[in-house]
């Protein structure tokens, strides 16, 4: 179900939710089954919205369902928590917040698609897990020629998204990063590459 928000006082997300990675329960156990991911903006007043359990997936899920966010206009980020269905109850098994500076602003278009991954935390804090998923604006403003013309040479430099998507990790310095995928010939040119750091 679509939010009933105005685009004239939110942005509408498109996200993807495509998969998680290295989940732990308690960060000992890996997470057996019945993961799923509720998507809230800052400061918004309704509840957000929820993809379906992966039942199969345990601590590798693949969801890959689309769903469709109400983001106030001074919302600063936006929260994806992952949660798991167990006998005793839901749990948390981490979350992520997003910096809406990650997916506006810039010198490309609010529509662009981006791809993403991201570090969950626990409730400590803690390192638990990755998420993966892609973003774009729905009710972006018309883009200027400029940036339309920003957005076309760099779109050039993509393929496909795999629907499986991995981020690189590298465990010494804790950094996620979302790959994109381009022809070989213009590896050397990775102008949008989304970090997380913290």
């Amino acid at each position: 179900m679509k939010p009933s928000s105005s685009s004239s006082s939110s942005r509408l997300l498109e996200i993807t939710v495509i998969s998680g990675e290295n989940l732990l329960d308690n960060r000992k156990q890996p997470v057996k089954k019945n993961a799923f991911v509720n998507i809230k903006a800052e400061s918004s007043t309704c509840n957000g919205q929820t993809t379906k359990m992966d039942k199969e997936g345990g601590s590798f899920p693949m969801w890959n369902e689309k769903l469709i966010v109400a983001l106030p206009m001074h919302a600063r980020h936006l929260t994806m928590e992952v949660q798991c269905k167990a006998s005793s109850g839901i749990k948390t098994v981490g979350i992520a917040k997003v910096p809406t500076s990650d997916f506006t602003g810039g010198f490309l278009p609010e529509d662009y698609l981006h791809f993403l991954s991201y570090r969950l935390r626990d409730g400590k804090g803690e390192k638990n897990g990755i998420i993966n998923f892609s973003l774009r604006v729905k009710n972006a403003p018309p883009q200027s020629s400029q940036s339309a013309g920003c957005a076309a040479a760099y779109s050039r430099q993509w393929t496909t998204a795999p629907v499986g998507m991995r981020s690189s990790y590298n465990s010494s310095s804790g950094v996620v990063t979302g790959i994109p995928v381009y022809p070989g010939s213009l590896s050397g040119n990775i102008t949008n590459l989304m970090v997380n750091k913290f």
